[in-house]
């Protein structure tokens, strides 16, 4: 078979990849073969350049139930018999093109991901980017994403209970669409992506066939795109009411004893599942694409094994059960084809009516090659990290500042996203949107889980390998304010063109930051994805590793939230003992006031750890009535939210020397803002002592104004209605 560049440029193959499939087959792949070849050989199914770098992740937990990158999602042990199964992946290129399907079927697939396990979806979390609201696209993609994840999400009754939304003029035209699932399972029945032994049954259950998505994963997530006009067809289309009855289906199958295996048809769609599961069974399988419904006349084996048709799981079984499964199906309304079979002889036989299509050895067919590249430093980075802010002009009211933070994008209230999301639904969730972590008890139990997503890209792009590290310390950070310990970490890095040294370098920067500041918090990365060649028009996004973080929480009543609680309780700075200048770099207030993106991010991890332990300590004791993360915008801008949420004043009185503008809006790392009843001061005092952490006293809380020394003094209603504004 003659192959064009075309043929190779549609399927992201390289004609050096070409080569070696004929060198490894013996001969030429016919069309069908060739096209499973693009789909399993993808950056997204194969991640042939990020797997070499992927190995710095360090595992070692005694909690993991699961290897990581082993099966569909990562689970985590949390007693009681309990596991917790979660992932985060990213759907950015297909909700670039058809915003509203593509972000749905992201919370699809990813939700598919979970109870594939076994396991019980009970929490939705997300994380976007965008370009600047005031260009009518990006406002455009913006409304639709949340749309189609508010849609989607509230149909199938899990609950949306955190997130982020990020806007950089990066992202224009390429916007990350990150989903995370959580669930819950009885370690005792987790199910495998396998199928199993020899003669074990191959059934196809859900939604129909159709042509779908074919090429999403080599077309979409595999290179990168500048005319979207011609890959509409790409993207899926999902129906939720019918994943949410294939949901209770899986629930129940996954309890019987017949079953060998499960796994659900998402990139690459049938190809990756059934060749994927029996890689790892070490087997192989016939199949007859004609028993396979279709919803679309005259689609041939090529569109049949590529479509990326939602709401389809394969599931295996031991022989000779097959009705007890259509019975299950069809007590839910929902259609179970048998397809056919596995086989020992390790090839993938595919036929339609009896008429071979493919015969591949599936070891060929699942051995993506991979490419360990060599980085090169960003040349603009060493004149950005020697940046000097000391011929920046100090503005001259820093109450103007305060506002006009308070207004920006970055900053401003979410109410207006996750309003649109159901987060009550289940009855799990404690501590809604809004705060620095959601909070779920876990019924049946003692404990909670706290869910957070967290990364700020600009720390990432001045320095990837100190911004990794500076991703996972604020998502774990935010799981620690709540009063949980980190346990878990699942990333979804989303980075440019690989094929670029400069990309290639900020990826394996990132990824040892990320292992290191992982095993530093003793949270191992779990699960996860990556999404690469995120750029359009010439211009890649800024380096995004995205950190789903789990917490856990032993005790599910002592907690607390980011907002004041009561009038006269003392506020108080942890990790310091003097207010210190610096953190321009890459901060909100940088970008926002002066148009600058610029400096070197830094972050003491020993102290981030001490820190984040000694406030789940101060939790635990009952000692603070809130605790709240200090990150985009500042020192004021996290007082200014704890005011605003609680509709409860701050009067502030400290000291500090140097710029006011460094002291209020720098994002300095390692620091907690925490309120403290008067008469806990003294148990306050006794604990940070005892672990030599530092602390200033900032002010206390109460009357109906936000004021800090001399500088500012504003209403709180007047913060409010800045703050509260809809995006």
């Amino acid at each position: 078979m003659n192959v064009s560049k075309e043929i190779l440029n549609e399927l992201a193959l390289s004609e050096d990849e070409y080569s070696l499939i004929v060198k490894r087959l013996g001969r030429h792949p016919n069309r069908l073969e060739l096209g499973m070849f693009g789909s399993l050989w993808s950056e997204h199914c194969g991640y042939k350049h990020s797997k070499p770098l992927l190995d710095l992740f360090k595992t070692g937990s005694n909690n993991l139930l699961i290897e990581p990158g082993k099966e569909n999602a990562g689970v985590v042990e949390i007693g009681n018999g309990l596991g917790i199964v979660m992932k985060i992946e990213s759907h950015n290129h297909p909700s670039a093109i058809e915003p509203f399907e593509g972000a749905a079927t992201g919370v699809g697939g990813i939700v598919r991901d979970i109870f594939a396990m076994g396991a019980r979806p009970i929490a939705l979390l997300n994380s976007l980017r965008f370009g600047p609201l005031s260009d009518s696209r990006n406002r455009y993609l913006f409304e639709e994403v949340v749309s189609g994840i508010s849609s989607y999400g509230n149909c199938i009754g899990i609950p949306n209970v955190g997130g982020e939304v990020f806007f950089e003029k990066c992202y224009s035209g390429n916007p990350l669409v990150n989903a995370m699932c959580v669930g819950i399972v009885n370690t005792d029945n987790l199910i495998r992506a396998t199928t199993g032994n020899e003669g074990n049954v191959l059934i196809l259950v859900g939604a129909d066939t159709g042509k779908d998505g074919i090429h999403g994963a080599s077309g979409l997530a595999s290179q990168s795109f500048d005319d979207e006009q011609d890959l509409r067809p790409t993207v899926q289309v999902g129906n939720p009411f019918l994943e949410k009855v294939l949901i209770e289906a899986c629930m129940e199958v996954s309890n019987k004893e017949f079953l060998v295996g499960i796994q659900d048809l998402g990139a690459a769609g049938l190809t990756s599942a059934i060749v994927e599961s029996a890689a790892k069974a070490g087997s192989g399988f016939e199949i007859d694409i004609s028993n396979i419904p279709k919803r679309e006349e005259g689609m041939d084996a090529y569109d049949v094994m590529l479509s990326e048709s939602q709401e389809r799981m394969l599931i295996i079984v031991k022989p000779g059960t097959e009705n007890l499964v259509k019975e299950i199906f069809d007590k839910w309304d929902l259609q179970s084809s048998v397809i056919g079979k596995v086989t020992g002889d390790g090839l993938a036989r595919i036929f339609d009516k009896g008429i071979i299509q493919c015969e591949a050895p599936i070891n060929i067919l699942a051995d993506s090659p991979t490419y360990k590249l060599k980085g090169e430093k960003p040349v603009v980075l060493d004149s950005l990290q020697a940046f000097d802010f000391s011929d920046i002009l100090i503005p001259d009211s820093p109450q103007e500042i305060l506002l006009k933070l308070l207004s920006s994008p970055n900053i401003i209230s979410r109410e207006s996203i996750y309003r649109q999301y159901d987060h009550q639904v289940q009855t799990n969730t404690v501590v809604s949107p809004g705060s620095d972590s959601a909070l779920l008890r876990i019924k049946g139990s003692s404990k909670s889980i706290a869910l957070a997503t967290d990364c700020n890209s600009r720390y990432v792009y001045l320095d990837p390998y100190v911004g990794g590290i500076i991703a996972v310390a604020e998502a774990c950070r935010n799981l620690s304010v709540t009063g949980a310990k980190p346990l878990a970490l699942t990333d979804c890095l989303n980075f440019g063109n690989p094929e670029n040294p400069e990309i290639y370098y900020q990826l394996e920067q990132c990824i040892k930051g990320i292992s290191y500041a992982s095993n530093a918090f003793s949270a191992p990365v779990i699960s996860g994805n990556v999404s690469l060649y995120n750029e359009s028009y010439g211009e890649n996004i800024y380096p995004t590793p995205v950190l789903g973080a789990l917490g856990i929480l032993e005790d599910s009543k002592k907690y607390v939230t980011s907002q004041f609680i009561e009038e006269g309780d003392q506020v108080i700075l942890l990790g310091f003992d003097e207010l210190l200048p610096g953190g321009f770099a890459g901060s909100e207030y940088m970008a926002n006031i002066h148009g600058l993106i610029a400096g070197k991010p830094k972050i003491d991890l020993d102290l981030e750890v001490k820190i984040q332990s000694i406030c789940r300590k101060l939790i635990d004791k009952e000692i603070i009535n809130s605790a709240h993360d200090c990150s985009e915008g500042g020192l004021a801008i996290a007082l200014a939210e704890s005011s605003i949420l609680s509709k409860i004043g701050f009067i502030g009185d400290f000291e500090f020397s140097g710029r006011w503008d460094e002291i209020l809006f720098g994002e300095l790392q390692s620091r907690i803002v925490v309120s403290v009843k008067p008469n806990k001061l003294k148990e306050f005092t006794s604990v940070c002592s005892a672990d030599e952490i530092k602390w200033i006293a900032l002010g206390h809380t109460g009357g109906n104004s936000f004021e800090i020394n001399n500088l500012i003094n504003i209403p709180i209603k007047q913060l409010r209605s800045v703050w509260d504004q809809a995006l």
